[in-house]
């Protein structure tokens, strides 16, 4: 059985720095181990300061060309990648999943959302055109939108593509020169990016990939050139990194956990809910910050989460469900089970110990969907992240107190409700807590142009990460006000 194919040679990754590929000089090394083998597919530098800095100097440098180069000229650049992506589309399927653990369907996924966000950035010369007024007789006042400077990405494992690609495409064609430092868990897809943007013809260090751990992130917060930057990842790290570029004077728009609420009332569509349920908790096998982790019960829906269970134990593991990233995940995750257990939940479907049949597949990372019942607010199983295809069922008496559940969590980030009733459903829809909100819909993750984004530990900074609100983070607005001639009927504004 062969459900991915992984790279045929190991990857040896490099830094993409003014428009040529180099090892950062005095860089240790990790292996890339692929999720689906355990097996090295790659092997990535770790960028020290030095290397951050060099980066950003070539981004400096190529700044302020960029800056003067129109916006239509700018998307000519973004249309040839959008082609070559589509070209290559399958490709980047495969190599996305092999280094991330997911199947080469949400890959592919995860690419084509990517390349939503392409059509919104290309979009831009139409949409956004700043808006100019007479205000007062012989007087205009207009605004127009400037590009920072230097500007960075930060992006986590689970979507290679993806995330990224939440951030370049609309930062760099609105005139910013853009650095991408991708989790040295998943380098390869990066490396794939950056070759596509330097044949789509990018100006020389418009477009960087530096790759690296803690200390190349430090440096990208801390250069005094990076005006910008933009996180995906854990809330732990998101507050530190906003805190650490606030306190510097720069943009920082981190999101971060998430702990997602899935309401189940009685009256649930039978047909639709149980596989709605069970896409969202098991894709990407639950490492997805949409991802459902709480299931609140609401009166009697036995039926239904004997569905869930049913069809949740009918996915096979490889071309069903992919793999954990690393082994760190797995025996977090199943120490998580096992003391949910210990705290009273009951084990309703088990998949500890489950793998698929065959070598090579048997040195991966894999954990099969578990469902746990009975689970108490208060529990871990309730209240963190674990970041994996666990399910957590809390039982309710009443739809208040689902809300109350859900609005007590720290983190914002989605709930849904699976209901028949318009009522109930707007109910939920004003009453929960969380920035993205789904009826009879698992993963409410809007379509561009509407924006990606959480509230609560889900998210720090303002606005949202693509979409409209991501224009002004990306960019600052300058008011012009115009007078030509001296007016007899004078104004305030003379």
């Amino acid at each position: 059985m062969s459900f991915i194919q992984l790279p045929r040679s190991v990857v040896s990754c490099r830094n993409l720095v003014g428009g040529s590929w180099q090892v950062p000089p005095g860089a240790a090394h990790l292996d890339v181990r692929s999720p689906y083998t355990g097996t090295v597919i790659g092997r990535v530098p770790l960028t020290p300061a030095s290397g951050v800095a060099q980066a950003v100097e070539a981004a400096k440098a190529a700044a302020a060309a960029w800056k003067n180069t129109s916006l239509r000229e700018r998307t000519q650049y973004l249309y040839r990648f959008r082609q070559f992506l589509e070209r290559d589309l399958d490709a980047l399927a495969q190599l996305a999943a092999s280094e991330a653990g997911k199947t080469v369907a949400e890959a592919r996924a995860g690419l084509l959302k990517g390349m939503e966000v392409c059509d919104f950035a290309l979009s831009l010369q139409n949409l956004d055109t700043g808006a100019h007024l007479e205000v007062s007789r012989g007087i205009s006042c207009e605004y127009r939108r400037e590009p920072l400077g230097v500007v960075a990405g930060i992006t986590p494992f689970n979507f290679p593509a993806m995330v990224p690609m939440w951030m370049f495409p609309i930062a760099v064609t609105l005139g910013n020169a853009f650095i991408l430092k991708p989790s040295e868990k998943v380098p390869l897809t990066a490396c794939a990016l950056g070759e596509l943007m330097c044949e789509a013809g990018y100006p020389a260090g418009v477009f960087s990939v530096v790759h690296g751990g803690k200390e190349a992130v430090d440096a990208l917060v801390a250069h005094p050139d990076v005006q910008a930057v933009g996180f995906v990842g854990s809330s732990a790290v998101a507050r530190h990194l906003y805190a650490e570029g606030c306190k510097r004077g720069k943009r920082v728009l981190a999101l971060g956990s998430a702990k997602n609420h899935l309401i189940v009332v009685p009256d649930a569509d039978p047909e639709l809910t149980p596989q709605a349920v069970v896409d969202s908790f098991t894709g990407c096998a639950g490492q997805r910050c949409m991802a459902a982790s709480v299931l609140l019960a609401v009166g009697n829906v036995e039926s239904l989460l004997q569905e869930v269970v049913r069809r949740a134990a009918k996915l096979e593991l490889g071309p069903g469900m992919g793999a954990l990233i690393d082994r760190g995940s797995l025996d977090r995750l199943e120490t998580a089970i096992a003391r949910a257990e210990a705290e009273g939940a009951r084990v309703l479907l088990d998949g500890r110990g489950h793998k698929p049949q065959g070598e090579p597949w048997s040195g991966g990372n894999w954990l099969g969907p578990t469902l746990l019942d009975g689970v108490r607010p208060e529990m871990e199983a309730a209240r963190r992240e674990l970041f994996g295809p666990v399910l957590s069922i809390v039982r309710v008496p009443t739809l208040s107190a689902a809300l109350a559940v859900e609005n007590a969590s720290p983190y914002g980030n989605a709930a849904s409700i699976f209901t028949t009733n318009g009522g109930v459903a707007q109910t939920v829809v004003e009453g929960v807590r969380a920035g993205m909100v789904g009826v009879n819909v698992g993963v409410p993750v809007p379509r561009e142009p509407f924006s990606f984004g959480g509230t609560g530990d889900s998210r720090f900074g303002h606005g949202d990460i693509t979409g409209p609100s991501s224009l002004d983070f990306w960019t600052q607005v300058k008011k012009v006000t115009r007078k030509w001639s001296a007016r007899t009927d004078g104004s305030w504004m003379s």
